[in-house]
């Protein structure tokens, strides 16, 4: 961690997040090429990951991005610490919540009939592909964003710590490269093709990432909404999307021991990295 560290330090908080967020994104496309050897997974496998998913995106809202996101607040607005963890928590939740309700999607075990935002005629593929992106924008920002919060010298956000954010955000991108993936290989796709929507659904994470770096190096004054706008948004795609994904079938208590597990992954890695 030490060289990553120094390394991230060395190229500056920009390129430390391409970098991170392209890692993210190769384990998508890792977790995507399983379609070249699996046709099919078991339920009881897939909602486990799910939720293994659903829990390390909670434990990095809260340790990566909200706790600094106090901290700052802190010696920013030490009379009202707790005002930028709330108003950019709600916004955050708000962003997604508008692109929930615009952007044409349909989540992973639904059928097409249950397909969200504007009425659209685009094919079962490409609304699936379109809502696993609309997860990975949060992740994307998250890690830029506490990579430009490193390099302001936070408190409690550090190079480390962001690196950290980076690992758990691509060890939960593996599974969902292959829920991407896999349904479309079930429904006849060539394994090419699956293999390019799972892997294309986190190409937005770089991208996000390099904008939330940008962002917050420049205007150090809402670090602290910043990184709380990222964990609301993170927390809202699970509760919304994530949870409901592994509720529909009877592997609910597989479902939770995953969260469980994803959940301390992220918190060991935070607190024993970060």
């Amino acid at each position: 961690m030490d060289y990553f560290e120094s390394l991230a330090i060395e190229i500056g908080p920009v390129k430390s997040a391409l970098l991170a967020t392209t890692f993210t994104w190769l384990l998508t496309a890792l977790g995507a090429s399983l379609v070249f050897f699996f046709k099919t997974i078991k339920r009881s496998v897939f909602d486990t990951m799910l939720g293994f998913t659903g829990g390390v995106m909670i434990a990095a809202s809260f340790w990566s991005l909200l706790a600094p996101s106090i901290k700052n607040s802190e010696h920013l607005y030490p009379d009202h610490p707790w005002i930028p963890a709330a108003v950019g928590f709600l916004f955050g939740g708000l962003f997604i919540y508008s692109l929930d309700k615009f952007m044409p999607h349909l989540h992973i075990n639904f059928g097409k009939e249950e397909s969200e935002g504007v009425p659209t005629q685009f094919h079962k593929s490409t609304l699936l592909l379109l809502a696993i992106t609309l997860h990975n924008i949060p992740e994307g920002l998250g890690v830029g964003i506490l990579f430009g919060a490193a390099a302001h010298g936070i408190e409690g956000a550090s190079f480390s710590a962001a690196i950290a954010l980076a690992i758990g955000i691509g060890i939960q991108n593996f599974p969902e490269g292959l829920a991407v993936a896999m349904p479309l290989r079930r429904q006849g796709v060539s394994r090419r093709n699956s293999f390019w929507y799972g892997q294309l659904s986190a190409i937005v994470e770089p991208i996000a990432g390099v904008v939330g770096a940008i962002a917050v190096i420049h205007m150090q004054e809402v670090l602290p909404y910043a990184l709380s706008f990222a964990a609301g948004a993170m927390i809202y795609v699970v509760v919304e999307e994530v949870i409901p994904e592994t509720q529909r079938d009877k592997y609910t208590d597989l479902a939770v021991l995953g969260f469980m597990g994803g959940f301390t992954i992220m918190m060991i890695l935070d607190v024993a990295l970060g």
